[in-house]
């Protein structure tokens, strides 16, 4: 498990190192064009049932931690859907993984 510090609130939220490294690039690239927004998330089991949101800002400093040295392939298809809910009045959000199509089979 990777985390997301949010520096300012001495805030640290877990997540699977494939959703982080998707999460870092949909984060850094709002941020980048100096796009502030709303990200939300649904707590885990043992933090409880509910959900938390935390205004993001490139004035804030946030750290990504991995729990491994390699990256994880990224799925196209994925940044697309979490940048359009960036994108979108509620913010980023997590939302499911897509399926990638498999390949044509050669025959």
């Amino acid at each position: 498990m990777g985390t997301l510090a949010y520096t300012t609130a001495g805030l640290e939220i877990e997540f699977d190192d494939r959703v982080l490294a998707h999460l870092q690039v949909v984060i850094v690239a709002k941020l980048r064009r100096n796009e502030g927004f709303v990200f939300s998330w649904k707590a885990s089991g043992a933090a409880g049932e509910g959900r938390s949101a935390i205004w993001m800002d490139r004035s804030i400093p946030l750290v990504f931690t991995y729990s491994t040295p390699e990256t994880p392939p990224l799925n196209r298809q994925w940044l697309e859907a979490l940048t359009v809910t960036a994108n979108g009045p509620g913010g980023l959000r997590i939302v499911e993984e897509p399926v990638a199509p498999e390949p044509p089979s050669k025959g």
